[in-house]
């Protein structure tokens, strides 16, 4: 046979074969070109002796050493701003937000994903995980800070008028927001909620002594922490409802760190007084800790305790935001007649009407009949504006929430909205951006294809919404799911009913298909009958985290969890088995036990693997051996035991991983 044959035979380059058979016992000479056919035989049970041997080193060491560090590989610099979230953190390393958590608690930084970070922060990790950290000053070309826009815009208005207070309303999921807001508007949100939770920003307006107040009602779960922040971004000040007989709860700290790094002026609710075990001092107490101290103790918090559900003490709340308001009244200002500006609170599409968005004006006044832009793109007509109770404007003022109908696309949560001065320009640069195809919220594939990587659990999620804000919060909830090891991938996702089209996409890429308060058309229901496909549909998020938690831990594959149990130094030879040999040894570190894996060193280099079948201690069969005691054994592998090996016992067992 030819050595070159040979060498293809074993998948592996005729000269490293040929450098190699000499370790191996063959020394047939570096220029051979030809070798006998029993020879060749004898060297390709040998090589594959070899391989699976090193491949037996690889897993033994691999497990033995789970826990090194790697060398941190230098990855270049990257641009970080002063401050910036976790979120927008995991985005510039190019990680997941899960990961770059876990490295900020390995620093003793415990933050969630929309918390913010400093600049000397996020440079200690960055190089921590091989990169050189540049501080950013500025926003670069290209990118905007819709925060400065508006901004920017009310500091160029001179006649300045007083406007009403948009109030943001923030605090723990069960703490009785929607309660409050419900008592204010004498209406009842709370049993058209499903689970008792707001879902989606809403916005509202009552009028209290002649003056107008705007309520935006942000969610209180976990889930809904980015679209807090948002609602927290437009408004003037917060009222953070804290539960008497409940205290500070984590959601609620999480809450007013939002509205103070806003910027806003806090009034601290103090919810459900008319129960027994309400404790109103106890929360004041507890809220000193960061850095509100109600009047009466002489700091400069207001904090009325009220009953949302029995109607106590909300008049009086609605006094205390007047008193707010005047007392802020500088900065609570528009000009009516001035440029138009306003901020989306909450997107989604309508069956019926399409693209829909809740605008709240910032600035000037809003016209039935103009045409929109965002960023400078065109995104439709105002054919209809609808105030909060559902009745047709035709105009809206500062401070005023409405419904906007006549978008071509839905237009994101936090964008902020001017009329177009240019039609013409306007559509052009549409044109460009391709928005109907790029930016519109229907169903798209993921572009990039996500590395499989051994051991990982992957789920595919086709998901379907009825408006941005709760679209989000699922994702961010899902985001939360994932580890190295879990892998949570949205292969399609979009607004409206479920189509058709999502019912092909879960079926091509073997996908679960969720729908949140959407239902599927009749079309795509019987699709899915033909296909085979589950639509499952919900009101409630925790419900659909919790049926993807319960299919994941249905896919999970256990884990070998080793256990080392200790060392034997081999004495003596007695026998060769048809399996095996019958060895003798004495334990020399911790135990050896019966039915076990032995990995065999001689002279500290690994030889291979081998089983521990039965264990005797004298002329007795016994399942474990101490350390110092003599013992004989039947080793069972490929690899021939020698007097003086030292035989590293250990046993693995599947674990069950639950999420």
């Amino acid at each position: 046979m030819n050595v070159t044959e040979l060498a293809r035979i074993l998948k592996v380059p005729t000269t490293e074969l040929l450098n190699k058979l000499p370790e191996l016992g063959f020394d047939i000479g570096k220029k051979a070109i030809k070798v006998n056919d029993k020879l060749a035989q004898q060297i390709m049970v040998a090589w594959r002796k070899h391989e699976k041997q090193l491949m037996q080193k690889e897993q033994y060491l691999k497990g033995k050493d789970k826990e090194v560090e790697k060398e941190v590989e230098a990855k270049g610099e990257i641009n970080i701003p002063p401050v910036l979230t976790v979120r927008d953190f995991a985005k510039i390393l190019n990680m997941p937000v899960t990961e770059v958590i876990a490295e900020l608690m390995k620093n003793g930084v415990m933050a969630s994903l929309n918390q913010r970070i400093d600049f000397d922060t996020a440079a200690i990790i960055a190089e921590d995980l091989g990169y050189t950290a540049v501080a950013k000053e500025a926003i670069e070309e290209g990118e905007v800070d819709k925060s400065a826009k508006l901004k920017e815009i009310l500091k160029k208005e001179k006649n300045l008028e007083s406007r009403a207070p948009v109030i943001v309303v923030m605090g723990h999921v069960d703490h009785g927001k929607t309660k409050l807001l419900d008592a204010v508007r004498k209406t009842n949100v709370v049993e058209g909620e499903a689970g008792g939770i707001t879902q989606h920003i809403g916005a509202y307006q009552v009028k209290k002594k002649g003056r107008k107040i705007t309520f935006v009602d942000t969610p209180g779960h976990e889930a809904f922490t980015a679209m807090r922040s948002r609602g927290a971004k437009i408004a003037d000040i917060a009222i953070l409802v804290v539960a008497a007989n409940d205290g500070v709860k984590p959601q609620t700290v999480e809450a007013l760190k939002i509205a103070q790094e806003a910027g806003l002026t806090i009034v601290v609710a103090i919810n459900k007084i008319d129960l027994p075990e309400a404790n109103v001092e106890k929360v004041k107490q507890e809220l000193t800790q960061y850095n509100l101290l109600t009047e009466e103790w002489g700091g400069k918090t207001i904090m009325a305790p009220i009953s949302a559900k029995q109607n106590i003490g909300i008049d009086e709340l609605l006094e205390q935001i007047l008193l707010v308001t005047d007392m802020e009244a500088e900065k609570i200002v528009a000009n009516p007649k001035g440029e138009f500006v306003g901020s989306i609170i909450e997107s989604h599409v309508d069956p019926n009407m399409g693209p829909v968005a809740t605008v709240l004006v910032k600035n000037g006044t809003l016209k039935k009949g103009v045409s929109l832009t965002v960023e400078g793109v065109y995104y439709g007509k105002v054919r209809a504006m609808k105030n909060y109770k559902g009745e047709e404007l035709d105009e809206a003022g500062p401070s005023v929430p409405v419904q906007i109908i006549g978008f071509k696309v839905a237009p994101k949560v936090g964008d902020v909205i001017e009329i177009a001065e240019d039609v013409k320009k306007a559509k052009r640069k549409t044109d460009y951006y391709k928005l109907g195809k790029e930016e519109e919220f229907v169903t798209v594939k993921e572009e990039e294809e996500k590395e499989e990587k051994e051991g990982i659990t992957k789920l595919n999620i086709v998901l379907r919404t009825d408006v941005l804000g709760s679209q989000e919060a699922i994702m961010e909830s899902l985001e939360k799911i994932e580890t190295e090891d879990i892998k949570i991938d949205i292969v399609a996702k979009g607004l409206g009913s479920i189509s058709e089209s999502d019912v092909l996409s879960a079926e091509a890429s073997e996908a679960m298909l969720f729908g949140f308060n959407v239902l599927p058309s009749g079309a795509a229901e019987a699709l899915a009958r033909d296909k085979g496909i589950e639509i499952k549909t919900y009101k409630v998020i925790y419900e659909l985290i919790d049926e993807v938690k319960v299919k994941l831990n249905e896919l999970i594959k256990p884990e070998l969890v080793r256990e080392d149990l200790g060392k034997i130094e081999i004495l003596a030879l007695f026998k060769k088995t048809d399996k095996g040999q019958i060895i003798g040894g004495k334990v020399t570190e911790g135990k050896i036990e019966a039915n076990t894996t032995a990995a065999v060193f001689r002279n500290e280099d690994f030889k291979g693997l081998g089983k521990i079948s039965e264990l005797q201690a004298g002329k007795q069969e016994v399942s474990d051996v101490e350390k110092g005691q003599e013992a004989g054994m039947h080793f069972q592998g490929q690899v021939d035991v020698e007097v003086g090996d030292i035989l590293e016992i250990y046993k693995e067992r599947e674990q069950k991983k639950v999420i």
